[in-house]
């Protein structure tokens, strides 16, 4: 069945290639149509398009069809060519010409528009609450190992002293600033494109504001031409969003895997979280954060294939847009796949308290000791100098017992500032 059969037989390969893995993907959506469609039925009986009796069988079935969607037992068969199809096609068969009536005022295009506008919103609010979980898990890490020392690096070079707690706090406001973006993205698909038919409008008297209260809207889309050009718009800001949040869980699983490494170790995790090799019976391999590294770096290839794949269409909607669902479903569930996945494992992270102990790490301590100088009153450019010249001829003795205190108000300051942070965003 297909919302636009008008009875004349479509060839099987063009059929196969033009409905390509849309069933596939569109059980992810079932539950959105349910509700979108619920909405305009009501919209529609409130107009006095629907009659109370077509409206309560409309209800009681679409509501039978959201439990069959929450059990797992909705399945969309070969002979539908997407979700809904196959929802139209059960209204119809349970209750009659009342389900036919449910496509009025309605296109294929607006419905496909207001289910990805309710997936879109609700998996950022998903991704929103595990990011804000994950920042919150690395404040409280910061907060546990603030005073143990981690020696800095530039261009992988032994640079300054830092510390664990400036390492976790870090990447808790660097996850802060995508949650910005996340924002952004879920201020855009939080507008309500229902109403907009086939993308310019319906003759139909019918109640937009409606259909926005019904489903839980911010607003809607007010030019019908502008909520069809939001096909593509609202999954590129998305990705853009996604993206960003991978990109700092990417840059995070680099610095465990390499933090991890023997010639390190920085810090471990349980061996129950690492993997083996099958010659080498030593090896205990972060690969879940290899994988965490992977899937995030393939999201950040996201946003430019969405963008390829829209660039140069004009306005109005183009069978094009299909092929954004193959890029963005699987993707969201990825990223928050190996966000869950970070934050279970760096909760038993063992961080190694004697780092700086080695002393491969002796010139850490120089910036130290060269501002011990000054404070004495040599002059920075002398100070440096000198310390250059001792290092060079081996004379260097590094000033082990620092305290480090810059380190510690450096800690403590981040600590509040970044928690006041993440309570706002």
């Amino acid at each position: 069945m297909k919302l636009w059969d008008k009875g004349l037989p479509t060839d099987q390969k063009i059929d196969q290639f033009t409905v390509g893995n849309d069933r596939q993907l569109d059980v992810v959506l079932a539950k959105y149509d349910v509700q979108a469609t619920l909405a305009h039925a009501l919209m529609l009986h409130k107009i006095s398009l629907l009659s109370n009796d077509d409206m309560s069988s409309i209800k009681k079935e679409l509501d039978n069809i959201a439990n069959e969607i929450e059990k797992g037992t909705f399945v969309i068969e070969e002979q539908f060519e997407d979700v809904h199809s196959k929802i139209e096609f059960e209204l119809t068969q349970r209750i009659g010409d009342a389900g036919k009536r449910i496509h009025t005022a309605r296109s294929r295009n607006d419905q496909v528009l207001v289910a990805l506008h309710l997936f879109l919103k609700d998996e950022l609010k998903q991704i929103k609450l595990v990011t804000k979980s994950l920042s919150n898990d690395l404040l409280v890490q910061a907060k546990k190992h603030k005073d143990v020392l981690l020696p800095g690096y530039t261009h992988l070079q032994i640079a300054m002293p830092s510390s664990f707690g400036l390492w976790f706090s870090a990447y808790a406001e660097s996850f802060v600033d995508d949650l910005y973006m996340l924002n952004a993205a879920l201020k855009v698909v939080d507008q309500n494109p229902l109403g907009s038919a086939a993308g310019y409008g319906s003759s139909f008297p019918i109640d937009r504001e409606f259909t926005t209260k019904e489903l839980g809207f911010e607003t809607l889309k007010y030019n019908v031409v502008a909520a069809q050009m939001s096909r593509g718009k609202s999954e590129k800001l998305t990705a853009f969003a996604m993206s960003s949040i991978a990109g700092t869980l990417s840059k995070l699983a680099m610095d465990v895997c390499l933090y991890m490494s023997q010639n390190f170790d920085f810090m471990t995790i349980p061996s129950e979280f690492t993997t083996g090799s099958s010659i080498m019976p030593h090896k205990k391999n972060p690969d879940v954060f290899e994988l965490i590294r992977g899937k995030c770096n393939k999201i950040q290839a996201l946003p430019y294939e969405l963008t390829v794949l829209t660039n140069n269409l004009p306005s109005g909607y183009h069978r094009d847009m299909q092929l954004l669902k193959e890029g963005i479903i699987p993707a969201i569930q990825d990223l928050k796949a190996s966000l869950e996945m970070a934050q279970y494992a760096l909760k038993n992270v063992t961080v190694n308290q004697n780092i700086l102990e080695d002393e491969k790490y002796d010139y850490v301590f120089s910036v130290d000791t060269l501002n011990t100088l000054v404070m004495n009153g040599m002059s920075f450019r002398d100070a440096y100098i000198k310390i250059g010249k001792d290092i060079e001829n081996s004379n260097y003795k590094p000033e082990k017992n620092t305290k480090h205190s810059h380190i510690g108000s450096i800690n403590n300051l981040c600590l509040e500032q970044i928690e006041e942070k993440l309570k706002q965003v």
